[in-house]
């Protein structure tokens, strides 16, 4: 075993039984998932995991990128002692996730990626080109304000690609289960796309926005339930 983080993330634990790690999403903390935790636990211990920098988990000196946080992840299960685990990103967690399944294949049992995406043009461009004109704006604010810095380290998660090229979705070998909402802002044929290149997946829409968990919880649990428990 060999853990390289210069930081410990903040969890909350609960439950009993096979390992589940949740992954929120960009400046997000644990609660988004406050409609999962429980009713997950009790079938799982689950993991609700901060990311670095988001929440009560400590920047550190590392890079702030997805690819870094699929480290932090690697490097969390090392110090809790978890071999393996049944992994759910959801939408910059569920790009941790993708990219953690890709690089470290055989720490993952089953894979949920919820309001993912693969590349920056997997985003509807209501929401990508608001995204993109407010990153340059923080990379002028950043040399005078800490708080610019701060936010252009959280944007340029949203409008870098997390992974090279959807080819590498190939790559992924745990059965993987594709959700997202009917409203997302996602574009359905990314979430599609996603889907069709990993090997053994399934898709599912969920009635709803970019927040399904938090807003359809009792379709969204159950969704997810079935899929772990096949």
């Amino acid at each position: 075993m060999v853990i390289t983080m210069n930081i410990e993330l903040n969890f909350v634990k609960k439950g009993s039984g096979y390992p589940l790690i949740l992954l929120h999403g960009n400046g997000e903390d644990y609660h988004y998932f406050d409609r999962q935790i429980d009713e997950f636990a009790t079938h799982y211990t689950v993991y609700a995991v901060e990311t670095r920098g988001h929440g009560k988990s400590p920047r550190g000196s590392k890079p702030f990128t997805i690819s870094q946080f699929s480290d932090d992840l690697r490097d969390f299960m090392d110090r809790q002692q978890i071999e393996r685990a049944n992994i759910l990103g959801f939408s910059d967690g569920g790009n941790i996730a993708m990219v953690f399944a890709i690089r470290y294949p055989e720490r993952v049992n089953k894979l949920v990626l919820n309001g993912a995406n693969a590349t920056t043009n997997g985003l509807k461009a209501y929401f990508q080109i608001p995204t993109e004109i407010r990153y340059r704006l923080t990379l002028c604010l950043e040399p005078f304000s800490k708080k610019a810095k701060k936010e252009r380290e959280m944007l340029e998660l949203m409008v870098k690609n997390p992974v090279d090229s959807l080819d590498e979705l190939a790559n992924i070998t745990a059965p993987t289960l594709v959700v997202a909402g009917t409203r997302d802002l996602i574009k359905s044929s990314h979430s599609r796309k996603i889907a069709e290149s990993i090997p053994d997946s399934k898709l599912v829409f969920i009635n709803g926005n970019h927040a399904v968990a938090r807003l359809n919880p009792t379709v969204y649990n159950k969704t997810v339930l079935e899929f772990l428990e096949d």
